[in-house]
């Protein structure tokens, strides 16, 4: 493949993941790195391989492999696996708000369709005011909706660890007129009110 086609496919392969973050994440230029690339024009699939990094704006991924495919619509869907023993990482700045999202799994799915992200087996979703932790949740499965800033998690039979033994889904989740001011310095207030990360009423998810 010509250096410009495989710059013109690497770019393809990045717009696979969210743009939905913050909203200046739109405009700023992907990054890629990895050991190795492999393209597929036929059935439009991008592979990356070996300690893949990947940054647009305040978007970070990072993964042993990470799989992108593009249907005849457009959409893409994005698969980052871990490495043995490890976790799949995605964090980005939610918009208007000093907060950061960060998920970990074995297995991260994006899909452009839905915009949403799911974090597969020992899964961990966080939310950090500035530095400060504020929320922390853990499950067999998380599905996170982008346009919603809503949550689902699942329990299940890896979720198991000698600090939890039933494998029940658990959750931290801290009173925001606490965390905005734990040991961090004031932050202007955005113009409008501010946006909430809100967990779902009922447990599980149909998108599955």
């Amino acid at each position: 493949m010509n250096k410009p086609a495989c710059v013109l496919m690497l770019a393809a392969a990045l717009a696979a993941f969210p743009v939905a973050a913050e909203k200046a994440d739109r405009d700023k230029p992907m990054n890629a790195e990895a050991d190795a690339l492999r393209y597929d024009d036929l059935k439009q699939t991008s592979v990356f391989t070996g300690n893949v990094v990947i940054t647009k704006g305040t978007i970070i991924v990072r993964g042993a492999r990470v799989d992108v495919q593009q249907d005849p619509e457009g959409y893409q869907t994005a698969i980052v696996i871990a490495g043995p023993d490890k976790l799949a990482y995605y964090r980005k700045k939610r918009d208007g708000v000093d907060e950061y999202i960060e998920g970990e799994g074995e297995r991260i799915e994006y899909d452009s369709r839905a915009d949403t992200v799911k974090f597969i087996r020992r899964a961990v979703l966080r939310r950090y005011v500035g530095a400060t932790l504020a929320d922390e949740t853990t499950g067999e499965l998380i599905v996170y909706d982008n346009p919603t800033d809503v949550f689902t998690v699942d329990a299940g039979a890896q979720t198991k660890t000698p600090g939890n033994p039933t494998g029940r889904v658990r959750a931290l989740l801290a009173p925001r007129n606490t965390v905005s001011g734990a040991g961090a310095p004031a932050t202007p207030a955005p113009a409008g009110p501010s946006p909430s990360l809100r967990p779902s009423t009922t447990l599980g998810n149909d998108k599955k």
